[in-house]
């Protein structure tokens, strides 16, 4: 805790008085460091509403983390799905093409030729 150096050097006459002077009679706290004692009573005000700022924060982190957690596995999940839907549609494609190509072929070959046992590439 910061300590508190006063600005002014206290009169001469509060330096003669007698320590017995000095001090509460009831508590025994000096009158000279009650100025001490409020400032720190308002420091510690102050930390008070600090700690109620950060109180449960150690659990807020801990759930945020767990979120943070499953929103990466989900993530990493939908980039698999969305890679086998990719595989899925290339494939579906390349198959259509070469269907198409095949058909293509057929068209061009004279009609005594795909008589022939043709090779089907079906889906």
């Amino acid at each position: 805790m910061d300590r508190h150096t006063p600005m002014h050097a206290l009169p001469e006459e509060i330096q003669k008085m007698l320590p017995e002077d000095k001090v509460c009679k009831y508590c025994g706290v000096s009158y000279l460091i009650l100025h001490e004692f409020k400032a720190m009573e308002e420091k510690v005000k102050a930390m008070e509403k600090e700690m109620k700022f950060y109180q449960g924060s150690v659990e807020r982190e801990k759930r945020l983390q767990e979120k943070i957690k499953s929103l990466s596995q989900d993530l990493e999940q939908y980039k698999i799905d969305n890679k086998s839907k990719t595989e899925s549609k290339i494939y579906f494609r390349v198959m259509c093409r070469l269907e198409v190509e095949h058909c293509q072929l057929k068209e061009q070959m004279p009609n005594s030729q795909h008589s022939v046992s043709e090779p089907y590439i079906g889906l």
